[in-house]
């Protein structure tokens, strides 16, 4: 696809843009690949749409107005990325883009408010917890607030765990044969924290010694999936000049951060720490990535057999290309048998905020996995992401038990007492 973008007039990221915009073919391999275009069945709500309206509001041929509203209804899921067959770095320029148009954007006063709860609360587990806890107030009139507000409500879990706090350390078990830096997450250790406290017991379980930095911050990925570049940074810096150096690895637990944290580069590019920032992307892995690379100790196995489906977080399989390395762990566990969706790895409609922003499209997504889920015959449902796990929650109509991969894990090394 031809363009006329001039690079430099946007910036770092412009040529990044740039590039992405030039490397489509419009050949519409992406089409089958997208969730909104198998939901709402429009051109303009596929990758391919997309990027013709990216294109021409960079070359000032469309108002920016124009195009937003499918835009914005994109998920930034990433499925079209693996399905394209010319390499298109959608990411990257959806990244740019939006956070290109968020400085000068004007939102309505409800729109505004509602990005304002998220931007405020989400990313800092202490705030998150109080409005969940307020929140909870706010369903007995839920019926009365706008369309943002019941979203939002209606993804609060019925009861919150308490809060379990992470030591500074977590010794190995046995000889050490890996030292790792885990991040701790915002959302997810206020909705379950003993995903963490899981996936300490499996690195310990495996040799590793883990470093829990204190004081550190949200990674920054929330926000820089909704276009806050800026105030994703200030997230983000701290940890980069927080988290030691002398580790083996930096490890996630939570697809969209794993997958936020590899973008550092380009979150950062032209600022002064632009190599720092790329240097620790480097070292980011998701937990089972890592783990397989170690050599992964075959756990005792689960109490009872269990008939589970894994389900694919988008972060994880298409943004960073992890299939196998879960899978690989999971079938290692006695009593365990994995089932597949056979979905193509279509988002559950998740995706960092995308419930909140777009509720409607987000139903419709989780009702087809609920329903896919369904058509398994499984027992119970895996996944590695917390927003996965709490959409599919909310949309299955006879409940599950939905584990993360890492307290499953868990749970079969507590056979032999580890």
């Amino acid at each position: 696809m031809q363009h006329n973008i001039n690079p430099t007039e946007y910036g770092p990221r412009g040529q990044a843009m740039a590039d992405a915009v030039q490397s489509c073919v419009h050949c519409g391999f992406c089409l089958a690949a997208c969730p909104t275009y198998a939901v709402l069945g429009e051109e303009m709500d596929s990758p391919r749409g997309r990027i013709v309206l990216m294109k021409n509001v960079l070359e000032h041929n469309l108002p920016v107005a124009e195009a937003q509203p499918h835009i914005d209804r994109c998920l930034g899921c990433l499925g079209c990325v693996p399905a394209c067959p010319s390499g298109v770095p959608y990411g990257d320029l959806l990244l740019g883009y939006r956070g290109m148009v968020e400085v000068e954007r004007s939102r309505p006063l409800l729109d505004a408010t509602a990005r304002r709860l998220i931007i405020e609360t989400l990313p800092y587990p202490t705030r998150f917890r109080t409005a969940v806890r307020t929140g909870k107030i706010g369903k007995t009139v839920q019926r009365a607030l706008p369309s943002q507000f019941q979203g939002m409500l209606n993804m609060l879990p019925g009861q919150l765990p308490a809060a379990k706090p992470l030591p500074a350390i977590y010794p190995a078990q046995g000889v050490r044969r890996a030292r790792v830096a885990l991040l701790a997450g915002c959302v997810q250790q206020v909705l379950a924290p003993e995903i963490n406290w899981a996936t300490l017991h499996v690195l310990a379980a495996n040799g590793v010694e883990t470093v829990i930095p204190a004081g550190q911050n949200c990674c920054g990925a929330i926000l820089m999936h909704i276009g806050e570049l800026e105030r994703a940074q200030k997230l983000a810096q701290p940890n980069i000049e927080l988290f030691p150096a002398d580790v083996d690895a930096v490890l996630t637990n939570a697809a969209g951060c794993g997958s936020g944290m590899h973008e550092y580069g380009l979150l950062f590019a032209g600022t002064a720490v632009a190599e720092q920032a790329a240097a620790f992307a480097h070292k980011v892995k998701d937990v089972t990535v890592f783990l397989a690379e170690l050599g992964f100790h075959s756990p005792p196995g689960l109490p009872q057999p269990v008939r589970a489906v894994y389900q694919d977080a988008c972060h994880l399989r298409h943004a960073q290309g992890v299939m196998s390395a879960p899978r690989q762990l999971l079938t290692a566990v006695p009593n365990l048998t994995l089932l597949e969706l056979d979905d193509g790895g279509l988002c559950c409609g998740s995706a960092g905020t995308y419930n909140l922003d777009q509720p409607e499209i987000a139903a419709e997504l989780g009702r087809r996995k609920a329903e896919r889920i369904r058509q398994t015959g499984a027992e119970a449902v895996i996944s590695g992401n917390i927003g996965c796990i709490t959409q599919i929650q909310s949309h299955l109509r006879q409940p599950l038990p939905i584990w993360h991969t890492m307290q499953v894990l868990a749970e079969s090394y507590k056979q032999r007492g580890t």
